[in-house]
């Protein structure tokens, strides 16, 4: 299975403790290619269907995935909670992404 940045992917997160986005859910990766094709874990940030309009969520359209990335959620996982590829998601979306992550973790 390639796992690519950017992609959305299903992934089971339990178990988890207290407000950590819970249950098997899409995800997108954020981790770069070169971490994905060498490590047996990737960087994701979960997608919830409802969201508040907060600064830290990304709004995303698929043909199959529609919600709103949790940038404010991102985890690192094991590859083996992946249980599916979907679709990538869009430049526009991918530019957001990166507006967000900088916004949020780069002062």
């Amino acid at each position: 299975m390639e796992l690519n940045q950017y992609a959305i992917v299903l992934v089971n997160l339990d178990p988890t403790i207290g407000s950590e986005a819970k249950k098997t859910r899409p995800c997108l990766i954020i981790s770069p290619n070169e971490m994905n094709k060498y490590l047996q874990t990737i960087i994701i940030a979960p997608i919830t269907s409802s969201s508040k309009n907060y600064p830290t969520r990304v709004e995303v359209k698929g043909t199959t995935i529609n919600g709103w990335i949790m940038i404010d959620q991102i985890r690192t996982i094991d590859k083996k909670r992946i249980i599916k590829v979907f679709e990538e998601i869009s430049k526009k979306e991918i530019l957001s992404v990166k507006d967000v992550i900088k916004e949020t973790f780069v002062l």
